[in-house]
C-alpha cells in the first residue's frame, strides 16, 4: 500500500536541544498512528512540524494528495498549504477553544469551513451543519447557540464537526481527551473510534494516555528525547514492549 504521508529524517532543534532527531516513519490511508512519550519527549513538536506550523531544520514531509500528487510540504507555497489545511487536512486541538470561534454560533463554526471551500448556498450549508452536529451527538437545536454555552466535552465534539465537515483525509489530534473527566473521555473516544472507521480517516494522534492509543491507534510510535525508540503495531508494542523506556511507560499505566 502506498503511504499517505512519508516523514524522513525530520529534525527540529532548539539551540542544543534536539526536539525531533531524525524522525522517520510512514502513515497509510485509513490508519491511526498514535505518538506517546513523556512531557518533553518531542511528540507535540513532531506533530506541529508535520502540520507545518513549525519550520523543520532538516528532513522531509511528503504528502500524497487526493489527486495522487506528491507534495513536499516544506517547499509548498503558503497559498497551497492554506488550501490543504482547509480541505484535506484537519486539526483537533487539545483545548477546543483554540479550534473554535467562541463569538459565533455552533452552526457558523461549521459553516466557516464550508465557505472556505467555496460552498455558498445558505440552505445547503445549514443542512450540512445540522448533519455534522448529529454525527458528533449534538442536538441540531443547539445550532444557533454559542460554543461558550457548551460543556467541555460538547465543545470538543463541536470542534470535530467543524473539522470533519470538509471531509479531510488526514487529521492531526493533540491530546483530544485532555482536560475532560473520565466519563466524558469515554464517550468522546467511542465517538472518535466510530468516526475513524466509518469515514476511513487517517489520523496522527498525540497523547500521554496509553489507554487512548490502545483504543484508537493501529500503530504506535514511542518517543524519548526527540527520538523514536519503538514503532510497531499498537498491540505488539503495548503487550510486548522491547525498549526499556516503553516498558516503563506501559508498567506505569498498570500501577493502581
Amino acid at each position: 500500500m502506498k503511504s499517505l504521508l512519508n516523514i524522513s529524517q525530520l529534525t527540529k532543534n532548539y539551540g542544543n536541544v534536539k526536539a525531533c532527531d531524525r524522525v522517520t516513519f510512514d502513515l497509510y490511508p485509513g490508519q491511526v498512528l498514535g505518538i506517546v512519550g513523556e512531557s518533553g519527549s518531542g511528540k507535540s513538536t513532531l506533530l506541529n512540524c508535520i502540520g507545518n506550523s513549525l519550520e523543520i531544520d532538516a528532513g522531509t514531509v511528503i504528502y500524497t494528495n487526493s489527486k495522487n500528487e506528491i507534495l513536499n510540504i516544506k517547499q509548498l507555497p503558503e497559498s497551497q498549504h492554506r488550501k490543504l489545511t482547509k480541505t484535506e487536512w484537519g486539526f483537533v486541538q487539545q483545548n477546543p477553544r483554540d479550534g473554535l470561534r467562541m463569538n459565533v454560533t455552533a452552526g457558523a463554526n461549521i459553516a466557516e469551513r464550508l465557505l472556505n471551500v467555496g460552498i455558498r448556498h445558505y440552505g445547503n450549508i445549514r443542512e450540512e451543519a445540522k448533519y455534522w452536529l448529529e454525527q458528533v451527538e449534538i442536538a441540531p437545536k443547539r445550532m444557533d447557540n454559542f460554543p461558550y454555552t457548551f460543556s467541555g466535552g460538547m465543545q470538543q465534539r463541536l470542534q470535530l464537526a467543524r473539522v470533519l465537515v470538509t471531509k479531510p483525509r488526514l487529521i492531526f489530534m493533540d491530546e483530544p481527551t485532555g482536560g475532560l473527566d473520565v466519563s466524558v473521555q469515554a464517550r468522546l473516544l467511542d465517538l472518535l473510534r466510530s468516526l475513524v472507521r466509518n469515514l476511513d480517516l487517517s489520523v496522527i494522534l498525540v497523547t500521554h494516555d496509553i489507554g487512548v492509543v490502545r483504543l484508537l491507534a493501529h500503530r504506535l510510535l514511542v518517543m524519548k528525547n526527540g527520538q523514536i525508540v519503538e514503532l510497531g503495531l499498537t498491540d505488539r508494542v503495548l503487550d510486548d514492549p522491547q525498549h526499556a523506556y516503553t516498558q516503563q511507560l506501559v508498567s506505569a499505566t498498570l500501577i493502581p
